[in-house]
């Protein structure tokens, strides 16, 4: 659903045509992306609305008669009947224009003591809010799954490997723990990554401030953010900083899911055999009748390479660029909604799965073998019969190594 006649107007429009090529160039697929703003930048203008009635740009049937259809704009889009057009650009053009054309005036004065600029910062602060609580919440889901699991199998001995080599018995217990302890850190990180981007921009205007008067503080209260982000021009600056850093804390957590997949997709070898992938969750060979393959961890595994890549775009984008509003932050957008839908996925993914995870015990007895215990064996000669420990060492070295 458009806004009616007039509703691809651009909020910059000067009265010129702007070439297609170019008009089309610039646009990219932004329209696309912008759909998962539209909620938040509905709910950033409707705070901003009433501001404006606080200041007296507004009336209270103004005000009321926006708000309401803001709110109407938010129930659209989550029943996908809110549309945003090439020719719009983005979200915000959408949203203003189906303002004017629905309460006239009213919607005319929307952009009062308001820039793109500050208004894109604003709706994708709140987006990243939301969504760094989302991943939250499902690692300590995650979390719930690995305890069961440790509960239920964290008793069995298993080799622990270095150099992909056998080299002393661990427990499935200590095994599951050292995710259990990772997730906990990459919960802190999150905390912390949400603190930084808790600041409201909304105000900063195109990025040097506003000639008027204006009540940030109101505003930044409405939304609920900690704190005013106070200098405009680090407002601006700011848009590609705190991408990176979201993006490299969603980049810690595909990290260890992707160690935890190799893990899994090792163990589970057939020629190792420790953990047991219930069928439901392998796919098949086309060609081999025998195989079942562990491709949800192969998946989610390459899906940090994706993450890393993602960072490493926009660190890139947002250097070499003098201070201010560019173009260029415009190709972040997709990045970052695309690094949250991969790390909240992963997270899902993997919650689901490990319930079709299960330890073979016989199996990992069998692959207890004598070597597993050489350490204990020179730590026990060393202090039964008083041998320094480098002595005991060779003596043991020669029982399993070198003769």
């Amino acid at each position: 659903m458009s806004g009616g006649e007039g509703s691809n107007r651009k909020l910059w429009d000067k009265g010129y045509k702007i070439s297609s090529l170019v008009e089309k160039f610039t646009v990219g697929n932004d329209y696309l992306v912008d759909m998962v703003l539209v909620k938040y930048d509905c709910l950033a203008t409707i705070a901003h609305a009433r501001m404006l009635h606080k200041v007296g740009i507004y009336s209270e049937d103004e005000l009321s008669r926006i708000t309401d259809e803001l709110n109407n704009i938010i129930k659209l889009s989550e029943s996908g009947k809110f549309e945003i057009t090439p020719e719009q650009e983005d979200c915000h053009t959408a949203i203003e224009n189906y303002l004017v054309a629905k309460v006239g005036e009213a919607g005319k004065k929307i952009h009062m003591y308001r820039s793109r600029n500050d208004q894109v910062l604003t709706a994708l602060r709140l987006y990243y809010k939301d969504k760094l609580k989302e991943i939250v919440k499902q690692i300590e889901n995650f979390q719930m799954v690995l305890k069961d699991f440790r509960k239920k199998f964290g008793r069995i001995r298993i080799p622990g490997y270095t150099h992909t080599r056998k080299a002393m018995p661990t427990t499935v217990g200590m095994w599951a723990e050292c995710w259990i302890d990772s997730m906990k850190d990459n919960k802190r990180r999150l905390l912390s990554t949400l603190d930084l981007i808790d600041q409201s921009p909304l105000g900063a205007g195109a990025g040097y401030g506003l000639p008027a008067k204006i009540d940030r503080g109101f505003t930044a209260r409405l939304l609920n953010f900690k704190r005013i982000q106070k200098n405009p021009i680090y407002c601006m600056n700011s848009r590609g900083k705190f991408e990176a850093d979201i993006i490299h804390t969603l980049s810690l957590i595909s990290f260890d899911l992707n160690k935890l997949a190799t893990d899994i997709i090792f163990y589970s070898m057939p020629e190792i055999g420790v953990f047991i992938l219930e069928k439901s969750i392998c796919t098949g060979s086309s060609i081999m009748p025998h195989k079942t393959n562990p491709d949800v961890f192969e998946i989610t595994r390459a899906n940090h390479h994706v993450i890393n890549s993602l960072e490493q775009q926009v660190k890139n984008i947002s250097s070499n660029l003098i201070s201010g509003y560019h173009r260029d932050f415009q190709l972040q957008k997709e990045a970052i909604i695309k690094s949250f839908h991969i790390v909240l996925t992963s997270l899902e993914v993997a919650t689901h799965v490990f319930q079709f995870v299960k330890v073979d015990r016989k199996r990992a007895k069998k692959l207890l073998t004598d070597e597993l215990f050489s350490v204990e064996e020179a730590y026990k000669l060393s202090m039964e019969k008083g041998i320094p420990f480098r002595e005991a060492y060779s003596i043991i070295t020669k029982k399993y190594c070198c003769k």
